[in-house]
Protein backbone atom coordinates (compact mmCIF):
# COMPACT_ATOMS: atom_id res chain seq x y z
CA UNK A 1 0.00 0.00 0.00
CA UNK A 2 2.86 2.41 0.74
CA UNK A 3 4.07 1.99 -2.83
CA UNK A 4 0.81 3.55 -3.95
CA UNK A 5 2.18 6.93 -2.80
CA UNK A 6 5.23 6.61 -5.06
CA UNK A 7 3.25 6.89 -8.32
CA UNK A 8 1.63 10.29 -7.63
CA UNK A 9 4.94 11.72 -6.47
CA UNK A 10 6.75 10.50 -9.59
CA UNK A 11 4.08 11.55 -12.11
CA UNK A 12 3.80 15.01 -10.54
CA UNK A 13 7.58 15.47 -10.57
CA UNK A 14 7.60 14.36 -14.20
CA UNK A 15 4.81 16.80 -15.16
CA UNK A 16 6.48 19.65 -13.26
CA UNK A 17 9.81 18.90 -14.94
CA UNK A 18 8.20 18.62 -18.38
CA UNK A 19 6.69 22.08 -17.93
CA UNK A 20 10.07 23.55 -16.99
CA UNK A 21 11.85 21.79 -19.84
CA UNK A 22 9.23 22.93 -22.34
CA UNK A 23 9.56 26.54 -21.16
CA UNK A 24 13.34 26.33 -21.43
CA UNK A 25 13.07 24.98 -24.98
CA UNK A 26 10.43 27.56 -25.94
CA UNK A 27 12.75 30.41 -24.97
CA UNK A 28 15.53 28.99 -27.11
CA UNK A 29 13.48 27.98 -30.15
CA UNK A 30 14.24 24.28 -29.66
CA UNK A 31 12.11 21.18 -30.15
CA UNK A 32 9.06 21.36 -27.87
CA UNK A 33 7.04 18.94 -25.81
CA UNK A 34 3.63 18.43 -27.41
CA UNK A 35 0.66 19.96 -25.61
CA UNK A 36 -1.02 16.57 -25.88
CA UNK A 37 1.84 15.07 -23.86
CA UNK A 38 1.52 17.70 -21.14
CA UNK A 39 -2.22 17.04 -20.91
CA UNK A 40 -1.60 13.29 -20.80
CA UNK A 41 0.73 13.78 -17.84
CA UNK A 42 -1.99 15.79 -16.10
CA UNK A 43 -4.69 13.21 -16.82
CA UNK A 44 -2.54 10.34 -15.57
CA UNK A 45 -2.14 12.03 -12.20
CA UNK A 46 0.32 14.86 -12.73
CA UNK A 47 -2.17 17.72 -12.75
CA UNK A 48 -0.87 19.28 -9.54
CA UNK A 49 2.73 19.13 -10.75
CA UNK A 50 1.78 20.62 -14.11
CA UNK A 51 -0.25 23.38 -12.48
CA UNK A 52 2.62 24.27 -10.15
CA UNK A 53 5.01 24.22 -13.11
CA UNK A 54 2.74 26.51 -15.07
CA UNK A 55 2.70 28.99 -12.19
CA UNK A 56 6.40 28.80 -11.33
CA UNK A 57 7.74 28.88 -14.90
CA UNK A 58 4.93 31.13 -16.20
CA UNK A 59 4.37 28.63 -18.97
CA UNK A 60 1.16 28.06 -20.93
CA UNK A 61 -0.57 30.70 -18.82
CA UNK A 62 -2.07 32.43 -21.86
CA UNK A 63 -3.57 29.23 -23.21
CA UNK A 64 -7.18 28.92 -22.07
CA UNK A 65 -7.06 25.17 -22.60
CA UNK A 66 -4.34 24.97 -19.95
CA UNK A 67 -5.52 27.67 -17.52
CA UNK A 68 -8.99 26.12 -17.40
CA UNK A 69 -8.29 22.50 -18.35
CA UNK A 70 -5.54 21.64 -15.88
CA UNK A 71 -7.39 22.98 -12.81
CA UNK A 72 -10.51 21.10 -13.97
CA UNK A 73 -8.52 17.88 -14.27
CA UNK A 74 -7.09 18.48 -10.80
CA UNK A 75 -10.57 19.09 -9.36
CA UNK A 76 -11.90 15.88 -10.92
CA UNK A 77 -8.95 13.91 -9.60
CA UNK A 78 -9.36 15.39 -6.12
CA UNK A 79 -13.08 14.57 -6.15
CA UNK A 80 -12.36 11.00 -7.27
CA UNK A 81 -9.71 10.57 -4.58
CA UNK A 82 -12.06 11.93 -1.92
CA UNK A 83 -14.81 9.63 -3.09
CA UNK A 84 -12.52 6.59 -2.99
CA UNK A 85 -11.24 7.53 0.48
CA UNK A 86 -14.76 7.87 1.87
CA UNK A 87 -15.73 4.50 0.39
CA UNK A 88 -12.67 2.89 1.99
CA UNK A 89 -11.11 1.76 -1.25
Amino acid sequence: MKYLAVYPICINLLAFSACGIDKYKAKRGLWRIKERTLFALAIFGGSLGLLLGMKLFRHKTKHKSFTVGVPMILACQAAAALYLMTKGI
